[in-house]
């Protein structure tokens, strides 16, 4: 049986950049336990979160890199120690040095500047779960990080976030499932009490 291809999603955020003479930008990749609205469809809000510990020792962050819009020059990276990632209680922080070469100094003159102003980071999910009630896709588990990257345009919903609407489209079938049965048992119920009279 082949091996199922894991679907990269991605979520964008706001950049910072701190002080103009260290050529560094910080941000968060992500927030811990703070819903955020992923698409709205029929009038319905479909929302994701992400647990507080879906970022553990297992998840493989081994030389994340930073780019720009996900594609092309590397500007930063782990093994050089120009990229950092780490956790806090609001989320996953990053925290990037552009010093190192003329291409990297040039993106941090384009984020200080104002010209990006959103970060996104690419990954993919190992576990999680939804919520029925408040319409929420809780990532219990991160599998991997690929990328940290500044976007000139933050994730458009209809093409980035395939991976997590195809898992609530899912629910959402079951939901739609689960109705029709207890529908058609509410209507067999009646029409035996109907019968019995």
């Amino acid at each position: 049986m082949p091996k199922k291809i894991e679907e990269r999603e991605y979520r964008a955020m706001p950049l910072v950049t701190p002080t103009e003479n260290e050529y560094r930008a910080q941000g968060y990749a992500t927030t811990f336990g703070d819903p955020y609205l992923l698409f709205r469809m029929e009038d319905v809000d479909y929302f994701e979160e992400v647990a507080p510990n879906a970022i553990d020792e297992k998840t493989d962050m081994s030389d994340v890199i930073f780019q720009f819009d996900h594609e092309g020059m590397v500007f930063a990276r782990m093994s050089n120690g120009t990229l950092a990632l780490s956790q806090d209680e609001h989320g996953l922080k990053v925290d990037v040095d552009l010093s190192k070469t003329a291409d990297a100094r040039n993106m941090f003159e384009n984020i200080s500047s104002g010209m990006v102003k959103e970060m996104s980071w690419a990954f993919t999910v190992d576990g999680q779960k939804y919520d029925k009630e408040t319409h929420t896709r809780k990532i219990t588990h991160i599998r991997k990080i690929y990328d940290v990257s500044a976007v000139s345009i933050p994730a458009n919903p209809n093409t980035e976030i395939v991976a997590a609407r195809s898992f609530i489209d899912g629910e959402i079938e079951k939901e739609i499932k689960e109705f029709e049965m207890r529908e058609a048992k509410r209507a067999k119920i009646r029409l035996m009490l109907e019968l019995g009279k």
